[in-house]
């Protein structure tokens, strides 16, 4: 039988607020955008006002750490689920500030109609209104009187009774004394235990995750910075997406601004570039594995909170180190060359667009070799040659789609015991042999997805290349790719439906060209022998159907690019499932060749 590692036990909202501004409780959400609606905060406080319940907090205590000279200190307690139902109680019934999503201070204003029992979100019509509290921070205030509230309320309604409207007022503030169930884990639960307790506990219907418990680790860190920290984390991934947030920043966080973190990347104010837009996980997971050289981020949260994993025990000394190693590691991130070196990187292997980007992690850990190899001294053009080409093999073969943190653990330490480049340089051989060109990825290519890393690379090969569009004279596929291409079915679409061929079948990518619009609607359902026929005449002198080429030759060349059977343009005939084995052969040789030119 198991043993219960928890304990239950009801607290007033009172004291809970006063533990949390006391910090007797840490709530690591505080410091990040509040996503509840206003709404949301209101129902919160009707639902309190009813007797209703409000569910349960679960809160866990640090790990009873040593400090340097040798006592224990227990920590504070961490709220790990009832994060946003707090922080809505201090909003509403304090009159605290919050942090909406684009990080901009708040003041979220719930009005109270003593009459009808009823709360609201403040709007304008309601602050003019006296029939309203308009915020009923006010009747929460310390110094705020029963008396005083009910004969101000009374003066300006006259018409109410007095007695009806004092019993309501005493009645409203007497939620705070309402009990709320605090779920509280046992002192003596190591870290993985917790960590896969938080990962299990659904906040507001999001699966919470190890990096959201790394970075509740982080935020509320007062010793070792941190809430500077984790809003540089934070601050750096909205402004990836949205650069003239800087001047927010600016405007609203002066500590901040005033902070280490905020000139170094200042830089992003002039950055409009998406092909690596972060999320705090990915910056995580980056920083993390280059500096520890570990990959399980349950390790980091046992870091952060001091864990020693040669003696078993928790140490102060151990939790400063770590959060100064963490810091470097997320300075290494935001650094203009850095960052900049590892969008180019992933530029001239052919990914111009975020379009192409196909997996994330992948791009995380070829940053983290990228971030190794740099620190190591690694000679710039064999790095960024070997991040290249890890890169384009981690998305053919799937290296960080399933179990990420457990790759990247293993990459990580093999890398360190085998050194970089040699081992980068195995890997990608034992991974794509010759076999795999010839036999596994056309195999692979049996598929009607759009977003299947093949044919992800198979543009970017064709990017790298240079190559025309299909049928296009000088329209490039990078000026495709970057401005407005058509994915256009060789044997269209509408010719394939007509032959009973179904979605999957018509949809293949080894039916998938690049083509600029005009010529896309100028072929329409015809099928192949039709307009390649037409093409051949155009070639001949005839009327030009299809783009400007002209030249056989040139039509040839075109065909190559674009992996097209060159039997084809000879006028011989070649049945669909035919075509699509040829092409994905073509496609794959194409793909290979791109690989060993990176």
């Amino acid at each position: 039988m198991s043993t219960q590692r928890y304990s239950v036990t009801p607290h007033p909202i009172d004291t809970l607020l006063t533990w949390v501004k006391s910090g007797e409780i840490a709530i690591p959400e505080i410091q990040r955008p509040f996503v509840w609606e206003a709404t949301k905060v209101r129902n919160l406080l009707d639902s309190l006002y009813r007797g209703y319940p409000v569910g349960y907090l679960i809160a866990w205590r640090n790990p009873t750490v040593k400090l340097k000279d040798g006592s224990p200190s227990a920590g504070k307690r961490i709220l790990i689920d009832g994060q946003q139902r707090v922080t809505a109680l201090m909003a509403g019934l304090l009159g605290l500030q919050v942090l909406t999503k684009d990080y901009e201070t708040l003041r979220i204003r719930i009005a109270f109609h003593p009459r009808e029992e009823k709360f609201e979100v403040a709007n304008p019509a309601i602050r003019k209104d006296p029939a309203w509290i308009p915020d009923v921070s006010a009747v929460f205030s310390p110094d705020a009187s029963l008396t005083d509230l009910t004969d101000s309320y009374t003066e300006a309604n006259p018409e109410c009774d007095r007695r009806a409207i004092s019993r309501v007022l005493e009645r409203l503030r007497k939620i705070i004394n309402n009990h709320v169930g605090v779920i509280e884990l046992a002192e003596d639960l190591d870290i993985e235990t917790v960590t896969e307790i938080f990962i299990r506990v659904n906040s507001a219907g999001t699966q919470l995750s190890q990096a959201d418990f790394a970075m509740s680790k982080i935020s509320v860190n007062e010793s070792y910075g941190g809430n500077l920290l984790r809003k540089a984390i934070d601050y750096f991934c909205h402004l990836t997406v949205a650069p003239e947030f800087l001047a927010i920043i600016e405007k609203n966080d002066k500590a901040f601004a005033a902070s280490e973190f905020f000139p170094a990347m200042r830089w992003l104010r002039d950055v409009n570039d998406d092909i690596y837009d972060p999320n705090y996980t990915d910056m995580l997971r980056v920083a993390f594995t280059s500096q520890f050289g570990r990959g399980e981020m349950k390790d980091l949260v046992a870091l952060l909170s001091g864990r020693n994993f040669e003696t078993k025990q928790f140490e102060e000394a151990v939790a400063e180190q770590s959060f100064a190693r963490l810091k470097d590691g997320i300075h290494a991130f935001i650094n203009r060359t850095h960052f900049e070196r590892m969008t180019m990187i992933l530029r001239s292997a052919g990914f111009i667009s975020s379009d192409l980007i196909g997996g994330q992690n992948a791009v995380n850990f070829a940053y983290v070799m990228y971030l190794r190899g740099r620190s190591e001294g690694t000679p710039a053009a064999d790095l960024e040659r070997i991040v290249r080409r890890w890169y384009a093999m981690s998305i053919l073969r799937g290296r960080y789609t399933n179990s990420p943190e457990s790759q990247f653990d293993f990459d990580i330490r093999q890398i360190e015991s085998r050194g970089l480049i040699p081992y980068a340089e195995t890997v990608i051989e034992s991974e794509l042999p010759d076999s795999y060109w010839t036999g596994m990825l056309p195999e692979l290519m049996d598929t009607s997805s759009v977003k299947s890393p093949y044919f992800l690379a198979y543009q970017a090969a064709q990017v790298k290349s240079l190559d025309k569009g299909f049928l296009s004279r000088d329209i490039t596929v990078p000026d495709l790719l970057m401005n407005r291409s058509d994915v256009h079915h060789f044997f269209p679409k509408k010719h394939l439906k007509q032959m009973g061929q179904s979605k999957n079948s018509y949809n293949q990518i080894a039916n998938f060209v690049l083509a600029q619009s005009e010529i896309n609607i100028a072929i329409g359902a015809k099928a192949p022998a039709v307009y390649l026929a037409e093409l051949r005449d155009q070639c001949g002198g005839g009327t030009k159907r299809y783009g400007g080429i002209t030249d056989l030759d040139e039509l040839r060349a075109n065909f190559q690019m674009n992996c097209i059977p060159l039997s084809l343009l000879d006028g011989e005939p070649m049945e669909y499932p035919t075509f699509l084995e040829e092409r994905r052969r073509l496609m794959a040789l194409k793909i290979k060749a791109w690989i060993h030119a990176l």
